[in-house]
């Protein structure tokens, strides 16, 4: 996994701030259940309820001045990181351990507004705790990047938030979707 403090700036963090504020964010649904978290996806979705990865909205031209700055932090074309999703994670909000989905590659999250804990634990999951499991405190306006062994061999998770937070992930696509 690769982190880094103070990816964006302050003033570079407002751009994205102010965009979501204007964003039509809608409760994140998996199957029956509802989370308190609120989402928006672009450039691809994933239904849940039936198991489909499909084609979703363009990523808004607010987004890709950041999606630029990831794209030119991994050295890899921006045009590759062709799925954002911007969260909106409500004092309380959690996020449980999972995988991304197989259809992406690599991930990228850029963390806004609250910093926040970030837990690490191998896949498949061992009975009991693991010692191998860590966690990480992600800093407002930081970077970090999932690929390779941490993106395919580990899950994570993020404990039930203390304040409003926001993330925006970008991710690479191995898959089309549709």
């Amino acid at each position: 996994m690769t982190y880094q403090e103070d990816f964006i700036g302050g003033a570079v963090e407002q751009a994205p701030l102010s965009l979501i504020a204007d964003l039509p964010l809608q409760e994140a649904s998996y199957k029956q259940y509802t989370a308190k978290r609120r989402i928006a996806s672009y450039g691809a979705t994933y239904d849940f309820s039936h198991n489909r990865f499909l084609p979703g909205p363009s990523i808004p031209a607010g987004l890709l001045p950041l999606r630029e700055k990831v794209a030119a932090w991994r050295s890899l074309p921006a045009e590759e990181f062709r799925h954002a999703l911007v969260t909106e994670y409500r004092t309380g909000s959690a996020l449980g351990w999972h995988r991304d989905t197989p259809e992406f590659g690599v991930v990228v999250g850029v963390s806004l507004a609250r910093p926040t804990r970030i837990r690490f634990r191998p896949y498949p999951p061992a009975k009991g705790r693991d010692p191998r499991a860590f966690a990480l405190e992600l800093a407002r306006r930081s970077a970090y990047v999932f690929e390779r062994d941490i993106r395919w061999k580990w899950q994570h998770s993020i404990p039930a938030t203390k304040a409003l937070r926001y993330s925006i992930t970008f991710r690479t696509m191995v898959r089309t979707p549709g």
